[in-house]
């Protein structure tokens, strides 16, 4: 039995950008806001606010320095002060990045390599139970092939396919690995939860393919059979039908736990050109139900933040409790929902440019700022722990 988890999150973004010089330039972020420096401040801020648990994970392109060769320096020093204090880490193995030998997620030999990396962490740190084996795998395919920001830095639907083809193979290997070690972990994919709105009836037909593309990173993940369309849609753009039956015979859905990850800037207007434009509409609880509408299997709010830095603290507070609300009607309209998480433990940096540009500016979307002060909306978090966590975690729901 799982109780119901309040989260954050270490920000561990590392994918490769254009630097200013045209060179390839790694944007970290552990870096970026001194967690490597912090990282024991970090999690007795955990411990102080009351969280139970912590996503997280080691920096992969640190890590695996190639086949069968890790470096766990890091990994070992800062997973024995997680169990030490208690807190149960949802550990994230690949963060929108990869290791320079692997080169980018249009590499076919990612998934193998993947996996060998998944099962020797598990054989490492065999008292993990909660994996993000990839986080966020249609964003990391979207912003690398086909909206050009990352890593292969590409732009087609041709290249789109193949990053999400690669991660979401990986993303399977990678949970069957880790079952063989530790056969009671349970894995929270945690992805982002999108909507597009057409402006009008020319871009009907625009919004239904990018709401079927929506869902593609989890349908490949869950073994859930696409529409037609998106399945011509797949073999255009380079899946074999081998390919695609990989996903539907190796469903690892019985050991998941779907992560919806909610931030304003997840629902768009689409217009007939497929251009878009950032619109909160919906809203989490509608959003949300349409992913377990989909799928029917337990569900955790995995990520979420201030939609607006400009006016600081009181939209954050807002935020935490408009999500908090629509997590408590998710819930009691029969949802199984198992945790929320506002994301992340401290402020970020250059999330205002999608990571795009190395500019240093300090987003204010954290529980704590960079200097580890605790902010407004920490303690409101912290206070919202104290008032819902016995009660809550009462609502006990089987994983297994």
């Amino acid at each position: 039995m799982q109780r119901f988890l309040f989260a954050t999150g270490i920000e561990g973004s590392y994918p490769v950008i254009a630097g200013r010089d045209g060179a390839d330039q790694r944007i970290d972020e552990m870096e970026k806001t001194g967690h490597y420096l912090r990282w024991k401040d970090d999690l007795c801020l955990v411990r102080a606010l009351g969280i139970d648990a912590l996503r997280c994970g080691p920096p992969y392109y640190k890590v695996h320095l190639g086949p069968g060769r890790y470096d766990w320096e890091f990994p070992d020093a800062f997973f024995a002060e997680v169990q030490r204090l208690r807190i149960k880490p949802i550990v994230d193995l690949c963060h929108f990045g990869l290791p320079d030998w692997l080169g980018n997620f249009q590499n076919p030999e990612f998934a193998h390599f993947f996996a060998e990396y998944a099962g020797a962490f598990a054989q490492r740190f065999p008292w993990v139970e909660l994996y993000t084996p990839i986080n966020e795998i249609y964003v990391t395919a979207k912003f690398s092939a086909h909206e050009g920001l990352w890593n292969e830095r590409l732009r087609s639907d041709r290249a789109f396919v193949t990053a999400i083809k690669h991660l979401a193979k990986a993303n399977i290997l990678a949970t069957e690995a880790i079952l063989k070690v530790q056969p009671t972990a349970r894995f929270i994919q945690s992805e982002s939860s999108e909507y597009f709105h057409p402006c009008g009836p020319d871009a009907v037909n625009v919004a239904r393919h990018m709401n079927d593309m929506r869902f593609l990173a989890l349908d490949l993940t869950y073994g859930h059979d696409v529409y037609a369309r998106m399945y011509e849609f797949l073999l255009d753009n380079g899946m074999t039908r081998d390919e695609y039956h990989f996903f539907l015979d190796r469903s690892v859905k019985p050991v998941c736990i779907m992560g919806n990850d909610y931030y304003a800037t997840n629902e768009h207007i689409v217009y007939p050109d497929g251009s878009t434009f950032v619109c909160e509409m919906f809203g989490y609880y509608v959003i949300t139900q349409q992913y377990y509408d989909r799928y029917r299997i337990p569900v955790m709010h995995t990520e979420t933040n201030n939609r607006d830095a400009g006016n600081g603290e009181k939209d954050a507070r807002s935020w935490l409790e408009k999500q908090w609300s629509n997590l408590l009607r998710l819930k009691s309209d029969g949802v199984p929902i198992l945790g929320f998480t506002w994301y992340s433990l401290v402020d970020q940096v250059d999330w205002d440019s999608s990571l795009a540009v190395d500019a240093g500016n300090v987003n204010r979307y954290g529980l704590c700022d960079l200097e580890r002060r605790v902010r407004p909306v920490g303690e409101a978090y912290r206070d919202l722990i104290h008032t819902w966590k016995h009660r809550i975690s009462n609502d006990f729901i089987c994983l297994r």
